[in-house]
């Protein structure tokens, strides 16, 4: 059992808990527990079998039973419980953005609301902004929470979709498809970082699974569609096999899931839906229409017609099937020697939306794209010592599993109570830990860093304090309801302070759950230009901000980017993955990124941003 889905079901407990007012302690161990089931980096299974879960921060024997009776029923009867308590429709509420318990329970006790209809009624009717603590703006932006949220239905977030592809794909392996990995020759990029069927290789192509029943010798399976291009936020997921037995493939595609559950089933396509709602279609093609049929169905359809355009003029005819002269197919083993074929360097999945990646592969200006591999390390990390679950050592030691050469902990500053924001005086204490690790750990530095607030007036919170770090994230954790020009002009003078070295997530989005602040993008790009602020890909999978389409104005601009996982545990510092993902995306190579820099060079970076201070 993932324990996402626990801690999940954990944080939805202690909503339920403080709408009913229940005891504080009580729910704040729910959320505790949570925190740490999202971190966790030992296997679930293995802790509940060895009976190791009361050693895990956060849970004691209670939660480690709720644990347990989830492992061994599949349910947990106090969460059944629980829920009786109150309409199911209070549950819809918490899902728009900015209402959470508090406001849910005053809503249901005072106006006897149960639903999100009604609750959009009455703030068009003017209630809401009558009761205690609401008022009309706090009505305004709970109807525009239920507008975003009805907007944003039938979508999932890139990182969702992919772990919902990736079980699919390893449910083909249960099936008795050999386990043994083949990378197809296009586009697959080398990382000692990589495990055999993780993303990358299925982003890059797909893979050939040999059985011994011979149902898949020969063939290939891929994610092709919007997932495999990086779209942060995605509708479906589709799936391309190459196999001579469409039939036997089919068949098991559909096994998968309840017969309720199947959508079409089809000789060559079939649909169904998971049980967290998220389409997804398989199409079987034969192995000699593959690579069409891959480069056709990963899109997107613009990039589609203007090479469709382009093969015309060469007097071709392309489509999924294949590329043709006359009627005689040219043979193509790989999405590489298609592009060939229409004269062009190879372009990646990532950057296929026809804004202007074509020309450049006709013009063979198409340099590699940056890979996890060329990442040295990361920035934006947090600890215990504010809202992070890992220790500083924790880590440190997590990020050198990965491979990284460096860590940097940025640590929230003291304007970010609710976080347990550093005072002055935990500062020093944090300094003189990281000292002593950096003495103590070998083949890992830690660099000391905070996420400082950018504050209302554009003026960060603990600036008397900056020069003490070696360098400093700025980010906007509040107010974001200013006009555009306000957050404009408040993060352009957090840009212009000599101790800023990065700004983070820049527009504050949360994918599905809270639209982008509202701030000029590119005049926040020339103010980084100018004081020479490199600006975070926040590789988070809820936020991936900034968003890819603004990466190549960074990029023209010469502003360098920095690939962080806003990591809050062990566990998350793999969110770097997403990152990369989006700069991949943004057409950035390994020279646009700050930290595929080494340790000597990063310190060199720091010490000349320092001298202007």
């Amino acid at each position: 059992m993932d324990p996402r889905y626990i801690a999940h079901l954990f944080r939805e407990m202690a909503d339920i808990l403080e709408i009913c007012d229940e005891n504080p302690f009580k729910i704040r161990a729910y959320h505790n527990a949570a925190r740490t089931l999202d971190g966790l980096t030992e296997d679930l299974k293995t802790l509940v079998d060895e009976k190791r879960l009361e050693q895990l921060p956060g849970i004691g024997k209670n939660l480690a039973d709720h644990i347990r009776e989830l492992f061994q029923t599949g349910h947990l009867k106090q969460y059944t419980e629980l829920k009786k308590k109150v309409p199911a429709g209070l549950l819809k509420i918490l899902e728009i953005p900015g209402v959470g318990p508090k406001k849910v329970k005053i809503l249901w006790k005072k106006l006897n609301i149960t639903s999100i209809e009604h609750l959009k009624k009455v703030c068009q009717s003017g209630e809401v902004a009558e009761l205690e603590g609401f008022g009309e703006k706090t009505q305004e932006n709970i109807l525009q929470g239920i507008h975003y949220r009805k907007e944003q239905q039938g979508q999932f977030l890139w990182s969702v979709a992919m772990e919902a592809a990736e079980k699919m794909i390893a449910r083909f392996k249960d099936m008795g498809i050999s386990k043994n990995v083949t990378p197809a020759k296009a586009g697959v990029q080398t990382s000692s970082r990589r495990k055999p069927g993780t993303r990358d290789e299925l982003l890059d192509s797909g893979f050939r699974r040999n059985d011994k029943h011979g149902i898949f010798r020969g063939a290939y399976i891929s994610i092709a569609g919007s997932l495999r291009r990086g779209k942060e936020i995605v509708k479906d997921v589709d799936l391309v096999v190459a196999t001579r037995n469409p039939e036997k493939v089919m068949q098991l595609f559909v096994s998968q899931v309840p017969e309720d559950q199947i959508v079409a089933h089809g000789e060559t396509k079939s649909s169904i839906r998971l049980n967290d709602g998220i389409p997804v279609d398989l199409r079987c093609v034969t192995p000699k229409e593959y690579p069409y049929a891959l480069h056709h169905f990963t899109g997107s359809k613009e990039h589609n017609t203007v090479l469709r355009g382009l093969a015309k003029e060469r007097g071709l005819k392309m489509n999924e099937y294949g590329l043709f002269r006359g009627e005689k197919l040219i043979p193509c083993t790989n999405e590489a020697e298609i592009f060939k074929a229409l004269g062009m360097d190879y372009i990646p999945p990532e950057l296929r939306e026809n804004r202007g990646e074509i020309e450049a592969a006709q013009k063979g200006r198409r340099t590699p794209l940056v890979k996890e591999i060329d990442i040295h390390g990361v920035f934006h990390c947090h600890t215990t010592w504010s809202d992070g679950a890992a220790s500083l050592e924790e880590m440190a030691r997590g990020a050198q599993k990965f491979g990284f050469e460096y860590i940097g902990i940025a640590d929230h500053s003291e304007a970010a109570h609710y976080a347990g924001g550093l005072d002055l005086t935990r500062v020093k204490q944090q300094h003189l830990e990281i000292n002593a690790l950096n003495k103590k750990l070998k083949g890992i530095h830690i660099f000391k860093g905070i996420e400082a607030d950018i504050l209302p007036d554009g003026t960060l919170d603990m600036s008397k304090a900056l020069s003490r770090f070696e360098y400093i994230i700025a980010s906007v954790h509040s107010k974001f309801n200013m006009t555009e020009k306000e957050m404009t002009k408040r993060i352009m003078k957090a840009i212009s302070h000599p101790c800023v070295s990065m700004l983070g997530h820049m527009t504050g989005r949360l994918l599905l759950a809270r639209e982008a602040y509202p701030v000029n993008i590119p005049e926040v790009i020339q103010a980084c230009a100018d004081y020479g602020v490199a600006i975070e890909i926040n590789g988070n999978p809820n936020r991936l901000d900034i968003d890819w389409r603004h990466i190549p104005y960074a990029k023209e601009k010469g502003v360098l980017l920095v690939i962080n996982p806003d990591a809050h545990s062990v566990a998350g510092i793999e969110d770097f993955r997403n990152g990369v993902m989006v700069a991949r995306k943004g057409g950035l190579t390994a020279n646009d990124v700050l930290n595929t820099k080494n340790t000597v060079e990063i310190s060199q970076w720091i010490k000349k941003r320092n001298s202007k201070k």
